[in-house]
């Protein structure tokens, strides 16, 4: 029994609550980190976010998924409930909120190819211009703002890593989304994943005793129930909704939320860049956002068809 979401926004909609969800996991998991290994970060929220996906799918009695469907969301498991939350969590023991916001900041543009590959969108000219301006733009804001120009850091090599996994969990999951629902998607990812995730659990508590405060275990609650679960359930809508690539673009303005929230959370200050560079940011987003895309005969039939069938369309 499929139970999806109410279809009154748009792809874009829904993307941008979803990435409203996301901003604050860079900003809470170097909260966190503090208290809790990134090992056990990045793998005990997925144990968390796991328990929640399997009350929830038992609840309302899911279909199981078929054997072309779990190969799928193997896949969209080693992105993003594996690859990013784990790559991400150590590269962020050892470098500055910059490098951190630069994995956002480049995640749109992996995203529109991973769905250019995935889908046969064929975005015009002006969609790609204002995805690598944004790029360049997030990239360039996040350094300024957190004065990260001039030195490179090893851990560059994870932040790299965890893009490209996301990239790849988010295009096929926003696939996969139309088949079988947004959150429906999510949930069997992290059921799936659950048994590697809590062996690496299991060996991150045994290496590491957790020493948190109360409000290093919050942000870490954060991390697990919105940041893995409840926040993919409007982001796989949207981009189940999509086109993809355009609604991938909404997350140029995920750098501008987490260092806004960072400067509420951790007391960082935020000058006159900060508002001249998320503005510049968030005009990019708007403008990829409003392009419109050449989509393939089939795709866009896909495409509507799929919306009309959803509840309220």
């Amino acid at each position: 029994m499929r139970t999806p979401l109410p279809s009154t926004l748009s792809g874009a909609g829904w993307g941008l609550i979803g990435v409203a969800a996301f901003s604050f996991t860079m900003p809470l998991t170097r909260i966190a980190v503090g208290g809790l290994s990134p090992l056990f970060i990045g793998s005990g929220r997925a144990v968390v976010a796991a328990v929640l996906a399997g009350v929830a799918l038992a609840v309302t009695r899911q279909a199981f998924p078929s054997g072309t469907q779990r190969v799928r969301l193997a896949v969209v498991a080693a992105g993003v409930v594996v690859g990013f939350p784990v790559l991400t969590s150590y590269a962020l023991t050892v470098t500055p909120a910059s490098h951190g916001a630069v994995v956002v900041g480049l995640l749109p543009a992996a995203t529109a190819v991973m769905a250019v590959l995935r889908t046969g969108e064929r975005p015009a000219r002006a969609f790609w211009l204002f995805s690598l301006a944004g790029a360049i733009a997030a990239v360039v804001f996040a350094l300024v703002e957190g004065g990260g120009f001039g030195e490179v850091h090893g851990a560059d090599l994870l932040l790299f890593g965890a893009v490209v996994a996301a990239a790849v969990g988010y295009a096929e999951g926003g696939l996969l989304a139309r088949e079988i629902g947004s959150w429906q998607t999510v949930s069997w990812a992290l059921v799936l994943s659950a048994p590697l995730m809590l062996t690496l659990a299991g060996v991150a508590l045994a290496d590491q005793a957790p020493a948190a405060t109360a409000g290093e275990w919050a942000c870490f609650a954060y991390l697990s129930v919105v940041s893995m679960y409840l926040g993919f359930f409007a982001w796989y809508r949207g981009l189940a909704i999509g086109p993809m690539a355009r609604v991938s673009q909404v997350q140029l303005v995920q750098p501008v939320m987490s260092i806004c929230w960072a400067a509420l959370l951790l007391g960082e200050r935020i000058g006159w860049l900060t508002f001249a560079g998320g503005l510049v940011v968030i005009a990019c987003a708007g403008g990829a956002v409003r392009t419109r895309l050449g989509l393939t005969t089939a795709v866009a039939k896909d495409d509507v068809d799929f919306v009309r069938r959803l509840p309220g369309a």
